[in-house]
């Protein structure tokens, strides 16, 4: 893969080809990338969209959305020292192109910023409810009529492909969703590939899914602008600054959810200091330590002490790995080979036994699987009932809460996927309350 090729800043409908020094300088593509993905009405929605606890009314734990903002923060900062680097090493970028080192932390900024955009409610377990649904739910009943491939992407209901769905399918008389740059969509797509077949490899790239079937013809125009690699027959390469984006991710939930642990009372002070200290100890400055009273402000300098030490191993692990990564042969996550990996591993199973696995989290999930099984049922007996000329005045009324495409030519598969598409746009709030219309509580 070539560096040219990677920070291509064609939109989607573009018939001429964007030339990075023919860019405005103060309004640069991968930056209005950044501003369309937070400006949308999806990205907002993060704001009440569940990162660990669902439903949650204290201001101490983190949504989707400042998740979302965290990461992106992250994710600038390793870009624009993994480009500093890149550009030193092939110098033709800047004297010929006309690249910056700022570019590939904008770019990583953008792709981060929307890396959980295509999430569904209830965090994770929103993913594993809609999958149920089609795999053991009454939802099976569709299996005979779908493709493999299709119905793969329903039993496997994956939020990254939603997500590249959300950035780039038409809606609403808007061509080409946000239409961002090729660049900042190949780093946002973590797998590049589709759900079947299902983890052909133990390469990072093979763990999930990115494209839905109904998204395969944009999906390889952009595999094909930037030239990333066909691995054998299964998926394609990483465009290498997924890498970063990925790491942002890694570094934030792992020290962010941990704190919220801490601040919900699930994890004791004491242990997690001790914790966040065995990550940064070599980077530990004693005389500021000492000096600092309490458990939160400790809590606080220790927090960002392990991001900064993180976001500086991310960036020399993929300079060292530069050339295996442009190839698409580097088949792991940046921090699988991490020093602190053991650190780390600690820090993670405590926030799985302390706080993913609580009695609050594990009840709201319950909930959440119940709340989302209901509102697939509703949408799709309505959708099926339409398309089979047999819709009711209940089937009817429900079709008009719905924003999506309707259509009496749609195929089975295109009305769930609209289905679970307009599922997986609402908040946990949304969900709840159409979830109590459904069920006759005004």
């Amino acid at each position: 893969m070539q560096w040219e090729q990677l920070l291509s800043l064609r939109k989607q409908g573009d018939k001429n080809k964007r030339l990075r020094i023919e860019e405005n300088e103060t309004r640069l593509g991968f930056e209005v990338d950044y501003d369309r993905v937070i400006f949308s009405s999806a990205f907002r929605s993060l704001q009440d969209k569940t990162q660990v606890i669902p439903l949650s009314k204290t201001s101490f734990v983190h949504t989707r959305l400042t998740h979302s903002l965290e990461v992106s923060v992250v994710g600038r900062s390793l870009g624009r020292i993994v480009g500093k680097e890149i550009l030193k090493k092939h110098p033709q970028l800047q004297s010929v192109h006309g690249y910056q080192f700022n570019d590939f932390g904008a770019i990583v900024a953008a792709a981060a910023l929307a890396h959980d955009i295509g999430n569904p409610p209830f965090g994770h377990s929103g993913e594993k409810a809609i999958g149920d649904y089609f795999l053991n739910g009454k939802g099976k009943r569709f299996k005979e009529q779908l493709t493999e491939k299709e119905y793969q992407d329903l039993v496997d209901f994956e939020g990254n492909a939603n997500g590249f769905k959300i950035l780039t399918e038409s809606k609403n008389g808007v061509e080409g969703g946000l239409r961002l740059t090729y660049a900042t969509l190949g780093a946002f797509m973590k797998y590049p590939k589709q759900s079947l077949p299902k983890k052909p490899t133990a390469h990072v790239a093979d763990k999930k899914f990115g494209v839905f079937q109904s998204d395969t013809d944009f999906f390889s125009e952009v595999v094909s602008e930037l030239g990333l690699l066909s691995r054998n027959n299964t998926g394609f390469a990483r465009h290498p600054l997924t890498f970063l984006v990925e790491a942002a991710d890694d570094i934030c939930y792992t020290i962010i959810d941990f704190e919220d642990g801490i601040n919900l009372g699930l994890i004791e002070e004491d242990i997690a200091l001790e914790y966040l200290i065995n990550l940064v100890r070599n980077n530990l400055k004693t005389e500021v330590y000492s000096r600092l009273n309490t458990p939160q402000d400790r809590l606080a300098y220790l927090r960002a002490l392990a991001i900064n030490t993180l976001i500086a191993e991310a960036a020399t692990l993929f300079l060292e790995n530069e050339a295996e990564i442009l190839n698409g042969t580097f088949s792991e996550a940046l921090l699988d080979k991490s020093q602190y990996k053991a650190q780390i591993a600690d820090i993670i199973k405590i926030s799985v036994e302390k706080v993913y696995q609580s009695t609050e989290v594990m009840e709201k999930e319950i909930a959440g699987y119940n709340i989302l099984s209901t509102l697939l049922d509703a949408f799709t007996t309505a959708f099926e009932n339409q398309q089979n000329g047999n819709a009711r005045h209940y089937d009817k009324l429900l079709l008009r809460m719905f924003d999506g495409t309707i259509s009496k030519n749609q195929s089975v598969y295109q009305y769930l996927m609209e289905c679970c598409s307009y599922i997986s746009r609402l908040t946990d709030g949304n969900a709840l309350q159409i979830f109590q219309k459904i069920k006759g509580n005004l």
